[in-house]
């Protein structure tokens, strides 16, 4: 039986997610576009950093909104409910651009300002591969990341097409999973234990302001892991800030710009080497296909928050110790639940979800050969001589993050998870999405490529 002073243990929540070199209070965020917005940057150690940039009046971002739509042409300003790329069309235009050491086009950087990949048509009369969705301008934010000028949201990038397609291009078996992980060391976790036992339970003798310092220190750096895709890309920076985020918006580090209670809010403590996982995940409900196999839509948000937990032994190991508390459970639940809205005013959440659907689509595309139907190997695209897109420093390690809440009588520790995509589970036929009377076989039919003029990937 526990102890009276262990009972009255205090909570201490720790996140493995990526560097955060900052005190906890100076770690509150607030995404509101007009006023801090945020991203994440990899320094030439490969530890993954926090970048904020802000805009009180909201000023800075008007104006370059205003530029973007001076200069853009009218005709991609324009917002469009759905606007259609031709993949193999554009691929020959990149390639000629780049044959002739011409500047890639902004257009084609960001997808001719796609907000959402939402079909997949394929034309055997022509061989266009088709990807469609809705669209309107493009301007880069305060972070450099690509949004839109008249909603906010993140902007489709064509780097991280290319990403999805490669992890899927013709002739290979495609890649069973993409991910990544953020985990810390055995010898971390040791050290943070023997921390833990040197700090002792006598609340009157506990030094707070060397405490969150101590925790730091005794869990040094934790490692990043990525899978499927190389992680010199901008999509797996995506993946990894996304999940960062998660984590200090669950341990109370960062305000989100829509209300998701807090892991600390509603926990009441629990066992003092538990450990907390978060793990993003498709919905892999989310594909209606053609009978005919020629068209696809994506449904839904396409995102799900999910958690389990594990137990550290006294030596650093970690063993699962099933189920989910019922505070992780509400916080896994209520930020599934406000997903689409979060998207919606934090672009790296829709930038992740925009990512998922491109793995989707480019797994779709291979499984169903359109490739081969369209005699189509990718060209530039799978080049990376000709286009690179492994041109970000990779993360390979991460500093702590660090919470220390007075709060219930026990002790939890660490949180970690990552990001879990596998993409070829959504086009598996148990989980697909009926096509109820051929709709969307219609509107494939009904959605022409028109006579396009020479160099022409795009249209409304």
């Amino acid at each position: 039986m526990e102890s009276r002073s262990t009972r009255l243990f205090h909570l201490l929540l720790a996140t493995f997610a990526v560097g955060l070199l900052v005190a906890p209070a100076a770690a509150q965020t607030n995404n509101n576009n007009n006023f801090q917005q945020s991203g994440v940057y990899v320094d030439a150690q490969g530890v993954l950093r926090m970048q904020q940039a802000s805009d009180p009046t909201g000023q800075l971002m008007r104006q370059r909104v205003q530029a973007a739509k001076a200069t853009l042409a009218p005709e991609l300003t324009k917002p469009s409910e759905l606007r259609m790329i031709s993949l193999n069309r554009l691929e020959a235009a990149l390639a000629k651009a780049t044959e002739e050491n011409n500047t890639i086009p902004e257009e084609m950087k960001n997808l001719a300002g796609l907000t959402q990949l939402k079909y997949v048509f394929f034309y055997p009369e022509s061989g266009d591969i088709v990807i469609a969705g809705p669209a309107e301008g493009f301007v880069s934010d305060l972070t450099g990341r690509a949004v839109g000028t008249t909603s906010g949201k993140a902007i489709l990038s064509l780097d991280d097409m290319i990403v999805a397609l490669r992890a899927y291009a013709p002739g290979t078996k495609g890649v069973n999973f993409v991910g990544v992980s953020i985990d810390p060391t055995k010898e971390g976790l040791k050290n943070y234990q023997e921390y833990l036992r040197s700090v002792g339970t006598d609340l009157a003798k506990i030094n707070v302001a060397t405490l969150v310092p101590g925790m730091q220190q005794a869990l040094g750096k934790q490692d990043v892991t990525v899978t499927g895709i190389s992680p010199k890309t901008n999509f797996a920076k995506t993946l990894v800030e996304a999940d960062y985020r998660m984590k200090l918006i669950g341990i109370g580090l960062e305000r989100p710009p829509v209300r998701i209670p807090s892991y600390t809010e509603k926990s009441r403590g629990g066992s003092k080497n538990a450990l907390q996982r978060w793990f993003f995940t498709p919905n892999y409900e989310c594909v209606k296909l053609s009978e005919d196999g020629l068209a696809m839509e994506l449904v839904g948000e396409g995102v799900k928050l999910i958690g389990e937990n594990e137990m550290v032994t006294r030596d650093g190991g970690r063993v699962q110790s099933g189920g989910e508390d019922p505070a992780s459970r509400m916080f896994t639940m209520a930020f599934t639940k406000a997903y689409p809205e979060l998207a919606k005013r934090s672009p790296v959440y829709a930038q992740m979800r925009n990512q998922i659907d491109m793995l989707i689509a480019a797994a779709y595309i291979q499984e169903y050969d359109l490739y081969g139907q369209a005699h189509w190997n990718l060209g530039v695209f799978n080049d990376e001589s000709r286009y690179p897109v492994e041109v970000y420093n990779a993360p390979n390690q991460v500093e702590t993050a660090v919470n220390a809440v007075w709060k219930g009588n026990r002790l939890v520790t660490p949180i970690g998870g990552g990001v879990s995509i596998k993409p070829k589970y959504a086009l598996l036929p148990e989980q697909m999405i009926e096509d109820e009377n051929g709709a969307l076989e219609k509107e494939r039919a009904e959605i022409k490529v028109p006579e396009l003029a020479p160099g022409q990937w795009w249209w409304d």
